[in-house]
């Protein structure tokens, strides 16, 4: 993708100039943002999708003046002419090509912040109320038309006693209606309000991944827990293998010296600055955020299943095919820094070599491609393993 090139996508900008001026800036109104738009999934297979206790839906609608929310699987489902409800089904990108396709024309944002494609249907009147997400989203009109009111209010407070998170003061400064291919991009805490105009409404929207600091600083502490188990040979949980370099922490606390006590309750005060001692040995450092970060962020949906091949006769090891392509499944998750490579949740068991990296960006990788003739034995044990586990698929030329 040329950075620099004009994307009709993003209102005649250029990526470079969209990332600039309005992410996590300011909301931008994007009219035909696809023209021609075409729903990749259609209302039935939405409706179908909530059925199944696979699938993360909610059913929202308002029952004399007050708001109801109910989580699926559903049974039946209101039609059209029941008025004011609205379905919204999550991750619908696990679950179509189509959708998942339709994610892609976003990763001028990394990979890292990208989320899932959440797609709700509407009858007429049919919303969520007046809220803010704590992320950005870009919503895209997919059929019939939906008008949104939005502004930056800086007053969040939320009603109470609501199943909804629905903001109690709500002062829109803009006002638009959305038709299939508009866009409306809004940053975090920006809040909105969605009404669907006429039946047959669907709203597309792409979210993005927003973890707190709390949420950071935890997972790192987890991962430097898991690296001082690994490092004496136990059990180093989901961020401990492969060991990275850093202190063996295998000593056993002595204590020559220590008096007798007459409070033997006290805690000694040896034994505390020993262990804060034993702390500051840690290393926080690239190495291991990368680490974290790289397993945490392509852990698979937990809804998500994976389909072994089936009648494949393709050797990656023994007997790599000189036409072809590997693709990542849709559900697959594949990020790298430095030397580190991370797939699924798991740190590969090879480096971030050029023809996996490639994989990982284009999340396609041509079999006849100079970088695989030099691909190590590691890498090609890793694309052997990745493919009987359905995380690549062989697609033959």
């Amino acid at each position: 993708m040329n950075l620099d090139r004009p994307l009709t996508l993003l209102g005649d900008q250029s990526p470079n100039d969209f990332m600039r001026r309005y992410w996590q800036r300011k909301p931008l109104l994007i009219r035909q943002a696809i023209p021609g738009f075409k729903p990749p999934v259609t209302v039935a297979a939405i409706k179908k999708l909530a059925r199944r206790d696979d699938v993360e839906s909610r059913l929202i609608w308002r029952e004399n003046g007050e708001w109801q929310m109910e989580n699926g699987p559903f049974a039946r489902l209101p039609k059209d002419n029941e008025g004011d409800w609205t379905l919204l089904v999550q991750s619908v990108d696990l679950h179509s090509d189509a959708a998942s396709e339709l994610m892609q024309l976003f990763r001028f944002i990394p990979d890292a912040r990208l989320d899932d494609v959440m797609i709700s249907i509407a009858s007429h009147g049919g919303g969520v109320g007046p809220h803010f997400d704590s992320y950005d989203v870009f919503l895209l009109q997919a059929a019939g038309e939906r008008e949104w009111r939005y502004g930056r209010q800086k007053d969040l407070s939320l009603t109470p006693g609501l199943p909804l998170k629905i903001l109690s003061r709500f002062e829109p400064e803009e006002k638009a209606v959305l038709a299939p291919g508009d866009m409306l991009y809004l940053p975090p805490q920006a809040a909105h309000d969605g009404v669907a105009v006429g039946d047959g409404c669907m709203t597309i929207s792409i979210g993005f991944r927003a973890p707190t600091q709390a949420t950071l600083a935890r997972g790192l502490l987890e991962a430097a827990a898991d690296q001082v188990m690994a490092r004496v040979g136990l059990l180093g949980g989901p961020y401990g293998e492969p060991a990275l370099p850093g202190p063996k922490l295998s000593a056993v606390y002595r204590d020559p010296g220590q008096p007798a006590v007459d409070t033997p309750a006290a805690l000694p005060d040896a034994l505390v600055a020993a262990t804060l001692q034993t702390v500051e040995k840690l290393r926080f450092d690239d190495a291991l955020a990368s680490r974290f970060l790289g397993c945490w962020l392509t852990e698979p949906n937990n809804l998500s299943v994976f389909d072994a091949p089936e009648g494949m006769d393709v050797d990656l090891e023994e007997d790599w095919p000189t036409g072809g392509r590997l693709v990542l499944d849709r559900r697959s998750r594949m990020l790298y820094r430095g030397k580190q490579l991370f797939i699924n949740g798991e740190t590969a068991m090879a480096p971030a070599e050029t023809a996996l990296r490639a994989l990982a960006d284009a999340r396609s990788l041509d079999c006849a491609d100079p970088s695989c003739a030099r691909l190590s034995d590691e890498a090609r044990s890793c694309l052997a393993d990745w493919l009987d586990s359905g995380w690549i698929h062989y697609v033959a030329a």
